[in-house]
């Protein structure tokens, strides 16, 4: 008894190379958004995680995902940068069919019982079940364009081929002459045209009638093409009204538009940087990371979506925390190696590593563009500094209005008889450690409120109290070349006309 085409497992598929071979299987033709849906069907019953890693979007985007794919829709992703558009679109690569017939030379890819190009149907009609065929895996299946306002018709959906008709001595009125955009070209794939609302409107208008009835028209040829495709568009929500827009016809054509979103908290955007961050190959066994510097980084992000200096209609990409956590281990790296010491605990100091991280990745409306790019970033990681210090020490400022009880006296007398401290990027640990213990009362406030305290990050805290002193100003903040510096808020202002810190102002100014 001969087995069922469903029964053939993958291997012994590609032994299959004719089309004889292929109806005597069982072979029957099925749509690509059919083959989404009932592999999307199998995984769910069986459980299995289709988005794998796409965290935080469980309950929200996609089971939005998978409703429109057992619609069998086309989807419309509303997004700003950095919200995974790209990796959502590949991994749904994984729910077409490991492989699939096609007639072998066909451009339009096309099924050998369901044949569209006069090429495969000529070619059938010659060789009859002689005809050969070659097997497409799902990973090559898949084809991405960015909309750009140079993109044209002919790019997308093909034009008449002046060179090809002198090659092959053809009449202009043969449909032999075409060659064919990257639409046609993409047949039973997965296409994502990524920007939809940058493409000029006369193009979006071609893509009408592959998107309703299949039709293209090139150059007055009115082709009857049904075209098999799961089309995946993205727009950025903002782009109606900015860059552009998608006309409202195509629009009403794409049947599911799904909003996605960043990270709802910092718990979960910490769960994606650190499945994104490139850290192989690095000495991170030697470098300890408290579980509060992974939520300043979260946080900065946080502040950057929310800063009047930066343009929120453009977003803030979840690359950018990635990014910033792969510079501050290298901050820790780069010292490690400086002072030939075997471990290292990331500091505070640290952050102002990460700076070249956050610029690169914020776009500034025109009071930050004022402010510079560094000093907004510097900015970001002190008011992330602020909003989480209160999670771990009282706020100076309640203790401030306190007749008493205000475990902050005692450091801020020391820095108010006129006492500096440096913290310096490449200080080795004993340097530090030393440098930290000398404020009188920082290890008290410390191990009295910072609940279960590791000891190897006693002092990562005490460091952590001074800026948050500072950014509840009541402590001066220096940024050094080479690191902070910490003095007394009232002394510091007195000092204006010194020129050392006429210089150290140049400087924050530069930044």
């Amino acid at each position: 008894m001969s087995m069922k085409y469903s029964e053939i497992s993958s291997k012994d598929l590609l032994h299959i190379r004719t089309l004889g071979e292929l109806k005597a299987s069982g072979y029957e033709p099925k749509s690509i958004k059919e083959e989404l849906r009932l592999n999307l069907i199998k995984k769910i019953r069986s459980k299995e995680d289709v988005f794998e890693g796409i965290w935080g979007y469980e309950d929200t985007v996609i089971p939005d995902i998978e409703r429109a794919i057992l619609s069998r829709h086309n989807i419309n992703l509303l997004v700003l940068r950095g919200q995974a558009k790209t990796r959502i679109a590949r991994m749904m690569t994984a729910l077409l069919d490991e492989y699939v017939p096609v007639v072998a030379g066909s451009e339009l890819n096309d099924d050998p019982l369901k044949p569209l190009s006069t090429f495969a149907r000529e070619l059938i009609a010659e060789k009859g079940d002689r005809t050969p065929i070659f097997w497409w895996h799902r990973n090559d299946r898949y084809t991405e364009k960015l909309a750009t306002p140079d993109v044209s018709v002919a790019d997308l959906i093909g034009d008449v081929d002046p060179i090809k008709a002198a090659t092959m001595k053809l009449s202009y009125n043969d449909e032999r002459v075409i060659h064919y955009g990257l639409v046609p070209r993409s047949n039973r794939s997965i296409f994502v045209i990524n920007e939809l609302p940058d493409l000029q409107a006369r193009i979006q208008v071609a893509l009408f009638n592959i998107l309703q009835e299949g039709d293209i028209q090139i150059r007055g040829f009115k082709l009857r093409l049904p075209l098999d495709i799961q089309f995946i568009f993205t727009a950025n929500p903002e782009d109606y009204t900015n860059r552009g827009s998608i006309v409202t016809p195509l629009k009403d054509r794409i049947e599911s538009q799904i909003i996605t979103h960043y990270p709802k908290d910092i718990e979960m955007g910490k769960r994606i940087t650190a499945q994104e961050a490139k850290l192989h190959d690095r000495p991170i066994d030697r470098i300890h990371v408290p579980e509060l510097m992974k939520d300043l980084i979260e946080q900065i992000a946080v502040e950057a979506r929310s800063s009047e200096y930066v343009d929120e209609k453009s977003g803030v990409s979840a690359r950018l925390t990635i990014s910033a956590y792969e510079n501050l281990i290298s901050a820790a790296e780069r010292r490690l190696y400086i002072n030939h010491e075997e471990r290292t605990v990331v500091r505070i100091a640290d952050l102002i590593g990460i700076i070249p991280a956050i610029t690169g990745k914020v776009e500034l409306v025109y009071e930050g563009e004022q402010e510079g790019a560094g000093l907004v970033a510097y900015t970001l990681i002190g008011k992330a500094i602020r909003t989480l210090f209160t999670e771990y020490f009282p706020s100076p400022e309640q203790k401030k209005k306190a007749k008493e009880g205000n475990p902050y006296v005692v450091p801020l007398a020391w820095f108010g008889e006129g006492n500096e401290l440096d913290i310096l990027a490449s200080q080795d640990d004993k340097t530090y450690k030393t440098a930290l213990h000398a404020v009188p009362g920082l290890e008290t406030i410390v191990t009295q409120y910072v609940e279960h305290l590791p000891e190897i990050e006693k002092e990562f805290y005490m460091e952590f109290a001074l800026h948050g002193l500072a950014e509840f100003s009541q402590l001066s903040k220096k940024l050094l070349e080479t690191g902070m510096q910490f003095r007394d808020l009232f002394s510091s202002m007195f000092n204006m006309g010194d020129p050392d810190d006429l210089d150290e102002e140049e400087e924050e100014e530069d930044l």
